[in-house]
């Protein structure tokens, strides 16, 4: 089964975090606490919700899609706002999110989690939507990869 832009990367976000969880409550022993982790969690997820926000606000402003499982839809190439410190902020907003919930959360299964994550999006999601922008946008996108980073 091909998986590349099939699954929204909102539902991968929603199946990590309940994968997080899971594995978080089969593996109580797992578990450790610091006071401040709540916080940190809860600035994470706060930060993460903002950046991913701001990134589709940047792509309602440039009038084109936020939908990477159709790329052919893409109208613009944007590079400005957020996109100036990362090629996937939305992206980045989303592993922040999962931070958080992993700090909440005090367990280290929970906290294994995010490699899967930034393994998943990278092979699925990301080099797929790389190579049509590069297809459609050429050079002017392989400037764009070269001065700006793929995550941060």
């Amino acid at each position: 089964m091909n998986l590349e832009l099939r699954v929204p990367p909102i539902i991968q976000v929603v199946l990590v975090l309940a994968v997080m969880w899971g594995l978080s409550r089969l593996t109580p022993a797992l578990t450790v606490s610091f006071m401040v982790a709540p916080w940190l969690g809860g600035a994470a997820i706060a930060a993460g919700a903002m950046l991913a926000v701001l990134g589709v606000l940047e792509f309602r402003n440039a009038r084109t899609t936020v939908d990477p499982r159709y790329p052919e839809q893409s109208a613009h190439l944007v590079v400005s706002g957020v996109y100036r410190y990362s090629r996937n902020p939305m992206y980045l907003g989303f592993l922040m999110i999962l931070l958080g919930t992993a700090l909440c959360l005090t367990n280290l299964t929970a906290l294994m989690m995010l490699p899967v994550f930034v393994l998943y999006m990278n092979r699925f999601q990301i080099q797929p939507e790389e190579r049509f922008m590069r297809q459609k946008f050429g050079q002017e996108y392989e400037a764009y990869a070269g001065r700006v980073r793929r995550w941060l």
